[in-house]
Parts: structure tokens; sequence; C-alpha cells
């Protein structure tokens, strides 16, 4: 390993490297001879160290016999530049190197072609043309038998590609290596079963030097007035390296002032996306055109977040439920083919992970903001979404009147803000999905008959906020005791997400709410405290998900009733739910709950009844202080389901020893979060056996402290 470390410090000492993720390399320049001249351009590799020495590793260690490796990565990330460092290193290694560039529209007799000219001078493109395609790879297969060879197949899209190549490559226990780079991290599973070598976004140490090394080369320092400017530039390239190139071109080619580097920083993005003719974009175009039609709603649907966005994957998954992207897959929810959605975006290296759940499973999402801005040209190009930024001062009444899906993204200064978009709204009749936050207030939306999707909650706020802006738009406003009373008349809704800012507490929900046939996804931020619905709610038999910030107390189901009337049957969560009566009929009446949380419980006399939820996943059981419970009423009333992976208590004051009879046992649990009071008493004993899944373990203590413990993933 040592002398791998001493090979790749001198590949950076020779400037050796190329930072373009699609590089088209001539094969004649690449061939099998040592002696073979570089005549790409060459600077220097940065931020590839640790990378290149598990590639270098893997070319010249064991086993012997022919192995793959891949490299994966997202479009302009580096994974040609280091797979062709790792190339030229070893001319001398392999008997024999080749590269092909296989690409989306591959031909097998091109990519045979491409690795017989490079094995042979005497070969030429006129003396090939007249073979089959099983001549050129019998030739190939003879030319590379008995010897050590290096085979890069570089941007590979489909593994029907490597199963019909891969024929001709013999593995003769000469210790052969084939490189492959994709963008596909579900290709790399397929070939080896495992993930291969990922390639991540840059820090932003790395991304400066890669930026130095780019404007002034490896002779010259940047000038000390330039650093922290220069600095900032590097960063905002978010660590993919095909955009700090491009920028560090365009740098090099202008005047070092700090003037024209504060220019080039305020316009960072419409820079890079303008520079050599789009070569950004175009680069990652590819991953877009590339994708199944299924998924490309999906993609262009993140365009409706701001830049630098960390996107809730729950939340996200609603959204595309709601708007009627997934196709139904019979036993699956669609919740569950969402994140299987989610999960194929991620694979392609379009969307990124940014947090993951202690459960292991992806929290918050994110994309990089080039990738952000492919989705709005796609999407504004086939009239998919309409996004006004922070930056554009004016929106066209005649474009955004015409619009489907319309997302205003908040300004510099919130009274900018609310002087333009409450007017851009008031004709919009077209649109399915509006996407705004207006800080407690809301322009009249009576004219939006087809509207599915609404969304205004990012930001709580005070009812004082909302009074001062109503004053100042009373024109197109509606009152607080209005909101959702008005909001509930758009009876195609599906998703609603809004703010209920009357000073109440409680706050009476409108009995029209039960007009909502449609609607799935309910989430109200309520100001003031909690809200007390309507028996009307259990007509609602389309709801799968509501969630009330400040609370909400849920009536008991109407009596009587024909069978399967007042069911909710798609119901899957329910959140921040008051003194919940978990009663045998209610219970009946939402048989497909996977997600409760209980807030303020007063009486548990029914909680015996949570263990009929056979679907429950997750469950957030808080008692009020007011009313402590009873321990013998708590072991003999509180029973929680066999299906819970996530369970959270609060006030319940269980002692330690009651954990071995109603919690140890769960076979699937995986997350236990013990608030304060939750199990009271002296030590906590635990049992051989027991937790046998348990990933995350949180406990708060009387005086407050919290000690959180990542457990091991159990054993298979």
């Amino acid at each position: 390993m040592g002398f791998i470390k001493k090979d790749v410090m001198e590949i950076k000492k020779k400037n050796i490297g190329i930072i373009e993720d699609r590089l088209h390399i001539n094969s004649s320049t690449l061939g099998g001879s040592s002696s073979s001249p570089l005549t790409t351009k060459q600077i220097a590799v940065v931020g590839l160290d640790d990378q290149l020495i598990e590639v270098m590793d893997k070319l010249t260690g064991e086993p012997s016999n022919r192995r793959i490796i891949p490299i994966v990565g997202m479009g302009g990330i580096g994974k040609t530049t280091l797979a062709r460092n790792a190339y030229v290193k070893f001319m001398k290694h392999f008997d024999i190197r080749a590269w092909a560039t296989v690409s989306q529209n591959y031909n097998v007799r091109e990519i045979l072609v491409e690795i017989l000219l490079c094995i042979s001078k005497d070969e030429s493109r006129e003396s090939l043309s007249g073979k089959s395609e099983g001549e050129l790879g019998e030739r190939v297969h003879k030319s590379l038998y008995g010897r050590r060879y290096l085979i890069v197949l570089d941007d590979i899209w489909s593994v029907d590609v490597w199963d019909k190549v891969q024929l001709f490559f013999p593995d003769n226990g000469q210790g052969s290596r084939v490189m492959i780079t994709t963008r596909l991290s579900n290709i790399v599973l397929q070939l080896i079963g495992s993930h291969g070598l990922v390639m991540d976004l840059l820090d932003d140490d790395k991304s400066w030097d890669l930026l130095c090394g780019n404007i002034f080369g490896k002779e010259e320092d940047c000038p000390v007035e330039l650093e922290e400017i220069g600095k900032k530039i590097a960063k905002n390239c978010k660590g993919l390296p095909l955009s700090i190139v491009v920028i560090g071109g365009l740098l090099a080619k202008s005047k070092p002032t700090r003037e024209n580097w504060e220019y080039i920083s305020e316009n960072l993005n419409s820079i890079v996306n303008l520079e050599d003719n789009e070569r950004c974009l175009k680069v990652l175009l590819l991953s877009y055109h590339h994708l199944p039609v299924h998924l490309k709603p999906c993609f262009l649907y993140m365009g409706v977040f701001p830049e630098d966005s960390n996107i809730r994957v729950s939340g996200l998954v609603k959204l595309w439920v709601s708007e009627g992207f997934l196709k139904p897959i019979s036993g699956k929810s669609l919740e569950v083919v969402s994140r299987e959605y989610l999960e194929d975006l991620f694979d392609r290296n379009l969307i990124l992970v940014h947090k993951r759940r202690l459960s292991g499973g992806i929290k918050f999402c994110k994309i990089h903001d080039l990738v952000r801005e492919l989705c709005l040209r796609e999407a504004e190009k086939e009239k998919f979404l309409y996004v006004r930024r922070p930056q554009d001062l004016n929106i066209p009444q005649g474009i955004i009147n015409t619009q489907r899906r319309i997302s205003i993204h908040q300004s510099t200064t919130q009274k900018e803000y609310l002087l333009v978009a409450p007017h851009a709204l008031q004709s919009v009749p077209l649109a399915r999905s509006l996407f705004f936050k207006f800080k407690g207030v809301l322009p009249l939306l009576d004219h939006c008959r087809l509207l599915r999707v609404l969304r205004t909650t990012d930001t709580c706020v005070t009812t004082d906020t909302y009074e001062n802006s109503y004053k100042e738009n009373t024109h197109c406003m509606y009152t607080p005791e209005d909101v959702l009373e008005d909001v509930f008349q758009l009876v195609n809704s599906r998703f609603l997400a809004v703010e209920d800012f009357r000073d109440e507490n409680p706050c009476r929900f409108p009995s029209s709410v039960y007009i909502l046939w449609n609607l799935q996804t309910l989430i109200v931020k309520n100001i003031a405290g909690f809200v007390v619905a309507p028996t009307e709610i259990w007509k609602m038999t389309q709801l799968r998900h509501v969630h009330f910030f400040g609370g909400l107390e849920m009536p008991d189901p109407p009596l009587g009733g024909q069978d399967g009337e007042f069911v909710l049957g798609n119901l899957q969560t329910l959140s921040r739910i008051r003194n919940f009566k978990c009663g045998e009929e209610v219970v009946k009446r939402i048989p497909n709950i996977t997600k409760e949380s209980e807030g303020y419980v007063s009486s548990y006399y029914c909680l015996k009844n949570l263990g009929r939820l056979g679907k429950l996943e997750s469950l957030d059981c808080s008692f009020d202080s007011l009313n402590k419970p009873n321990r013998n009423d708590m072991l003999q009333n509180f029973i929680i389901p066999n299906s819970i992976k996530k369970l959270t208590l609060l006030g319940t004051y269980l002692k330690w020893e009651d954990m071995k009879t109603k919690i140890g046992w769960l076979p699937n649990l995986e997350v236990l979060k013990l608030g304060q009071d939750s199990f009271v008493g002296g030590e906590w004993e635990t049992v051989e056996g027991h937790f046998c899944n348990l990933r995350y373990l949180r406990y708060v203590f009387w005086s407050g402290m919290v000690d959180d413990r990542q457990l091991p993933l159990p054993t298979p």
C-alpha cells in the first residue's frame, strides 16, 4: 500500500488528470504501447487521492482471476478522470490496455473495434470494417488470451452491454482487470453484488484546491486579496468537479480582480450553465434522457423545492402520491411504490441522501444545484412546472395563468414577496398544484377549482404578523376565520398543507371538511392551540395522512351506518392526536394505520385495543403530567402490537422490570425512545434474547440528560 501512495503522489506531480466525466478519448492515443503520447489536456489531480489509491490497490492486488472494478457516481463527479489516471499509471503493469467509451446508445461492434484499435497498431477502422461482430469478438479474445490485460469500459448505462462483451474477455488467471464507470448504482450491484467505488462530492478544501489548480496551475499561488472570494466561489460549486473546472477555466481567462471574481460569485449558476455551450447541463442531461417514463415526472418535481433545500422524504412521498405520478402495483401501497421510485433515483445518482433515519431509511434528500437547474429547464420546456425564483422581480401574468404547477419561492424580503406573490395568483384557473409561503396571509383561491395540491406551511407565524400583512393586502386576502372554511371548498384537493392562524384554543374545525372527498393528506400548522375535528371527518374515506402540529382531537365515529361506512381504510398516519379514545369501534375503522402519535393521553382504559392494529409500525404515546397513569392499569391495558418498529414513550411511569413483559420481547422493534418518566425505579436489567432487532436507544433522565445509543446492526 505504501508503494501505491507513492505512485499517487507521482501522478499528482506530473499533473496527469482530466476533470470531465464525459471524456471522449481517441482510441489511437490510448493504445497498448507504453510510449503512447498523452495528447489530451492535462491538469492537476485534486481530491482523488484516496480513491486513486483504492483503485490502484484493486488493479494490482489479489485475486489473480479476472476482476471487475466499478467506479460509480453522478455525472461530472470525475469518474472518467479517476479511471484515466489509473489507466495511464499502469502502462507497464499490464501487457495490454484498451479503452472503449460505451454511452447510452451503445454498439457492441463499435466497442470491439475500439478495443482492437487499442490493442494493435496494425489495425485500422478500414481493415476492421468488413468483419462481423462475432469475428471481431473472436479476434479480441485471441489477442487477450494468456495475457494480463486492463480493459476500461467508460460510461456504461446498461448491464446488457457487459453481458454481450464479457464473453470476449478471457478469465485466464493472469490478474486481468476490467474497469467500468457508470452513473447507475444498480448496475454495479448486478455486476459484483456490492456498491463498488462510490465517488462523493468534494469537500470545501478540496474544491478550493481544485479551483486554484485550474486557475493558477502548480507554479503560482492565489493572490491573498482574492482568497476569501475564491473560497466562496469554490464552496458554491457544491463539490462537483465539472462545475469547478468550468468556473476555473473562466476565471483563468479573466483578469484576476476582486470585482470580476465577485461578479462570478454572485452569478455562479447562470455562468456555469452558459459557459462552454452549456457543457455542464449537457453532461447531466444524459442522465435525464436515460430515465424511464414513469420516473421523469418524479424527477422534474424536485424543482418545486427551493435551492439548497433538505427535502423530507416522507413529505415528498405524499406529494408524489397526491399528484398521481405512481403506477399502482398489486400488494403494495402507493407510499411503498413511491419510495421504490425514490430509491431508483438515488441509484441513478440524480438525488442525494442528506440524512438517514435511525432505522437506516432515508429521512432527508437533496439535489445538487446543477441538477436542480436541469429540473427547472426541462420542466419549463415540457410545461410541467413553473417556478418563480427569488431573483425574478416580476411574474409575467400571460405565462403563469396557463401553468398547471406553480411554485413561488421566497424573495429576499418579506415585503416584496407579499406584494408580488398574491397578485400573481389572482388568476391561475388551470393550476393543479400551488406551492408558496405567505407569512400568515393567503390569496383568494376561489377560482382554483381544479387544484389538487396546496402547500403553504413552510413557516409558522404569529397573529400579529398576520394582522400587519392583512392590512396591506385586504383586497386579495382571507380573514383568519375564513381561511380553512374557504380552503375546504377546493373539492378536488388531494393534498392540503395550510396554516390555521385563528387565535382560539381549542379551534373548531369546519364541518364542511367532509366535502373534500378526494383528500389524501391533511397537514395543518395551528398557531394558537389544538383543533377539534367534526364527526364528518369519518366520512373522508380517501384520507391517508393526517398531521396537526398543535394537536387534533378526533371524535368518536358516528353510531350505526351500513357495513364499511365511516371506515378510514386508507388511513396510514395519525399524528399529534390528543386524548385519542382507542375504543374497539375506533380501531375497527382504522385497520391499516401504520404510524400513530398520541399526545397528552388523559385516559388509558382502551389502550389494550392498540394490540388490534396489526399494521402499526410507529407509536408515540405521551401522558399528561396532570394525569399520572396508574401502573397496574397500564400493565393490564397497555398492549403494543408485534408489528411495532419504532416506539416513543413519555410519562408512562412504568417500572424497569415491566420492560420485560411490555417491550423487550417485541420482535420487530428497531428504535426505542424513552422520554422523561416513561420508566422509573432502580436499575434496568436486560434479558438475553430481548431487543433482538434494536438499532437505536434514547433515554431522557429525570435531570434532563439524554443518553443516545446507536447499536450495531443485529446479525442475521
